[in-house]
């Protein structure tokens, strides 16, 4: 599910994301900077080695408030184009999760907006992320406590 608005993009995939594609989609030669965040699945999660990770989004209203993000970030950030793209589906450690992509004339503009934008992500979009590890598996909500010395996981 991808959507172009202008000549932002933002998009929920199950292929891998190609960060160079989308850089090369935010770059113009009014810019002056891009910043990107590469969100990638790491080896560890509180202190338990992750096997790898599944992501499961409400499609059609986690594209919509993804564009929210984008025409937020227009609004109060001077910058030029966005891409945003959240990876669904089955993911290996390595892999990345979520990429958002800023081109701004300056970089403080470009750093702030990025920030903002997976903040916001993080915190209002409808992505679910469920991890597995050699004991079980659970679905992340935010920032999880360590898992008690001893305690089985939810399979």
């Amino acid at each position: 599910m991808s959507e172009s608005t202008g000549q932002d993009r933002v998009a929920l995939q199950q292929q891998p994301i190609d960060a160079s594609e989308l850089i090369r989609l935010v770059r113009g030669s009014e810019d002056g900077a891009i910043v990107t965040f590469d969100g990638f699945v790491r080896d560890h999660s509180h202190g338990r080695a992750t096997k790898y990770l599944e992501y499961e989004a409400y499609e059609s209203m986690a594209l919509g408030k993804m564009k929210e993000i984008v025409s937020q970030l227009h609004e109060r950030y001077a910058i030029h184009r966005v891409a945003m793209v959240h990876r669904l589906g089955h993911l290996e450690v390595g892999e990345t999760s979520v990429f958002i992509a800023v081109s701004a004339a300056h970089r403080g503009a470009a750093f702030d907006a990025c920030r903002h934008a997976i903040d916001t992500l993080k915190k209002t979009v409808p992505i679910w992320k469920k991890e597995f590890f050699e004991d079980g598996a659970v679905w992340a909500d935010g920032e999880l406590p360590p898992a008690p010395p001893g305690a089985k996981s939810a399979s």
